[in-house]
């Protein structure tokens, strides 16, 4: 456990750094805004797709494998949807989505591939695919839908461009296409997307920290909820779908139970933001379980380390 820490701990050092960054105002939002539209739409990407380039579909795509994210994800959404159903539909979608996304574009991809090695990216983006696509969809679905009272076609077009809009579904699904095809990626521009994508990980972490200075702490005892459902509940549930449910393969497992381990993500606060929807709950949500998870994630993976 506490070698795992001390590996761990690195990662959270540079959010730290980013943090105090942003605190003192040496870093503006408007400079962490930049910085995060940098990562997103071109360092993450790289990485993405250099991955999967050098993937092929049979390696990452495993339907037992996306069942029993399903399922354990599932269960928490579920349960913290019907907990939170007398503040409205909208405002149980929002706490569910912080019960269960975790922050593993920025924070996941780059620390799990390095602790738990490069085979942990094909379980990565798999968990990542689902995360965007199913949970992703079903907020927006569910926000619009109990506003308008009803489902429309409105809504599937809005959900539908979203994920085509999506710079890390795009990079992972034309890097898929080029593995599929064996398209062989010339030198210059494996090199290029190798120094592009090495950016993704420190300017990911200080992101991380520098947003992290404009979070709240308010509405605490919610926040310190979902805290629990996304740091301990929603591991336990994978867990236990993972590996006695659905019995699948014990490292792919471990990958699996690691990424459910990481703290709320931070797109949940831009969805809540952008629809007017508990924002200091999920601003919150995502203060507290990033400080807590500097244990919770070295324990996790600890454990799941000892599946290898």
């Amino acid at each position: 456990m506490w070698d795992i820490f001390l590996k761990t701990l690195p990662f959270f050092m540079l959010i730290a750094v980013g943090y105090g960054a942003a605190r003192t105002r040496f870093f503006t939002p408007e400079a962490t805004a930049y910085l995060t539209k940098f990562v997103f739409y071109f360092a993450l990407s790289a990485m993405l797709f250099r991955f999967s380039a050098n993937l092929s579909l049979d390696a990452i795509l495993d339907w037992r494998f996306v069942l029993a994210y399903l399922a354990g994800t599932g269960i928490i959404y579920l349960f913290a949807t019907l907990v939170a159903m007398r503040r409205g539909v909208a405002e149980a979608a929002v706490e569910a989505q912080c019960a269960v996304i975790g922050n593993v574009g920025f924070l996941g991809i780059p620390m799990l591939a390095l602790l738990l090695g490069e085979a942990a990216v094909g379980p990565i983006m798999m968990v990542l695919a689902v995360d965007l696509i199913v949970f992703g969809s079903l907020i927006v679905i569910l926000i619009t839908g109990s506003r308008d009272g009803r489902m429309s076609p409105r809504i599937l077009v809005t959900v539908a461009l979203g994920l085509i809009k999506n710079p890390m579904i795009v990079s992972i699904s034309a890097g898929l296409i080029v593995s599929a095809y064996k398209v062989n990626v010339p030198v210059p521009v494996n090199e290029f997307l190798t120094l592009l994508g090495g950016a993704a990980t420190p300017g990911a972490l200080f992101a991380i920290g520098a947003s992290l200075a404009t979070k709240s702490a308010e509405r605490m005892a919610v926040a310190g909820w979902l805290s629990l459902c996304k740091l301990v509940l929603h591991p336990a549930a994978v867990a236990i779908a993972a590996l006695l449910v659905f019995r699948i393969d014990a490292y792919a497992a471990g990958v699996m139970i690691a990424a459910a381990a990481l703290p709320v993500a931070g797109n949940v606060y831009i969805i809540a933001q952008h629809y007017g929807v508990a924002p200091a709950r999920v601003s919150a949500s995502i203060l507290i379980s990033t400080i807590i998870s500097i244990v919770t994630v070295s324990a996790v993976i600890a454990w799941v380390t000892g599946f290898q």
